[in-house]
């Protein structure tokens, strides 16, 4: 298999508006180029993606400095939710939420927004991400 043809498996943990907004932007690129994404969400990033929360604020990392936060608050770029929803029209971009984690948070499927495909367990996720490199944000 073709290095440009692994899938780049993405396991969203952090829920903050930075870290979202970086695993977004890694989705269009990887989308961009025809690989295909594997997105799965876990715990905080899971809750940033209910039904009618995507658009709220969701914080920066606890690594922002300060003098940072204005830079990151004030950028005019596309909202992450958005960036999810152009990589999923530029190409194969599955995003599935964690069934743990719904579990957890007694969230259901329909609770979430429509930019989440499904919900799978651990395994279902592994057996996806097996050819391509595994991000962890």
């Amino acid at each position: 298999m073709d290095e440009q043809e692994k899938p780049l498996s993405l396991v969203l943990f952090s829920g903050t508006d930075d870290k979202l907004n970086a695993a977004a932007v890694l989705a269009v690129g990887a989308a961009a180029m025809g690989r295909p994404v594997n997105v799965f969400l876990q715990y905080y990033a899971l809750d940033a993606f209910r039904a009618g929360k995507v658009a709220k604020d969701h914080g920066l990392a606890s690594e922002a400095t300060p003098e940072q936060a204005p830079s990151v608050r004030g950028h005019q770029g596309t909202h992450w939710s958005e960036l999810f929803k152009q990589a999923k029209d530029l190409g194969e971009v599955d995003i599935e939420a964690c069934a743990l984690s719904m579990d957890m948070y007694g969230i259901k499927k329909d609770d979430l927004d429509p930019v989440v495909d499904g919900v799978e367990g651990v395994a279902a996720f592994m057996a996806s991400a097996s050819d391509g490199p595994v991000v962890f944000i």
